[in-house]
C-alpha cells in the first residue's frame, strides 16, 4: 500500500539537467550508510549520490556484502563503495573535461579519521585496512578529496534509510528532482 502511493505521488518527478560548460563540472559524492538493516542477515545498507554541479547522476543503494561489526566500520565499507564508483565516473569526466578529482562528503567524522590515518593502531581494523588500501592510494595521489557534512546535510540519506514525510520531500527537492509534467 505504501508502495504504491508512492509511486502514484512521485510519477510526474524526475531529474532535470541542465547544459553546463565543460570547466565548470565538478564530480562531487555522498556517501551514508545505514546499520544492520536487514534484520534476516543483519547486513547494512550503503548508499551514494554523485551530482555534477546540481544535477543528480548516480545514485546507487544496495547491501553491503559483509556483515559489519561496527557502525564506524559500516560507514567505511560505504565510503569504499563510493570511491570506487566515483574513480570510475571521475576518469570519464576527466576524459571530457580534463579534470579528474572527484570530492565526496561523509558525515562520520571517525570514518574520516581511520581513512586519513596511514596506519591502523587496532588489530580489530587489520582487515579493513588491507582490504580498502585503495582508498588511501586515491587520497594520497589527490584523485579524491574527503570532506565532513554534516548529518542534517547529507545527502545520500534517502537512499540508505526510510525518513519521514517532511525530510523526504526536503531531501528529494534538495537532490533534483522535480515535477518534469
Amino acid at each position: 500500500e505504501n508502495i504504491l502511493r508512492y509511486i502514484k505521488g512521485t510519477s510526474n518527478f524526475g531529474c532535470v539537467y541542465l547544459r553546463e560548460k565543460k570547466e565548470m563540472m565538478e564530480l562531487l559524492g555522498y556517501s551514508d550508510s545505514h546499520m544492520a538493516v536487514d534484520v534476516d542477515d543483519r547486513k547494512s545498507t550503503s548508499g551514494v549520490a554523485y551530482f555534477l554541479r546540481e544535477s543528480m547522476v548516480s545514485w546507487p543503494s544496495q547491501k553491503q556484502e559483509v556483515v559489519a561489526l561496527s557502525s564506524r566500520e559500516t560507514e567505511y565499507i560505504a565510503v569504499a563503495t563510493a570511491v570506487c564508483r566515483g574513480m570510475c565516473q571521475g576518469r570519464l569526466l576527466g576524459d571530457l573535461t580534463g579534470k579528474e578529482r572527484v570530492v565526496l562528503k561523509v558525515d562520520d567524522k571517525s570514518t574520516i579519521s581511520l581513512w586519513k590515518n596511514p596506519v591502523c593502531h587496532h588489530e580489530r581494523w587489520k582487515h579493513i585496512d588491507t582490504r580498502y588500501r585503495y582508498l588511501r592510494e586515491c587520497m594520497e595521489e589527490s584523485k579524491i578529496g574527503v570532506n565532513y557534512i554534516c548529518t542534517d546535510d547529507q545527502l545520500a540519506d534517502i537512499l540508505t534509510r526510510p525518513l519521514g514525510r517532511q525530510k523526504f520531500v526536503k531531501m528529494r527537492r534538495r537532490i533534483g528532482f522535480q515535477a518534469v509534467k
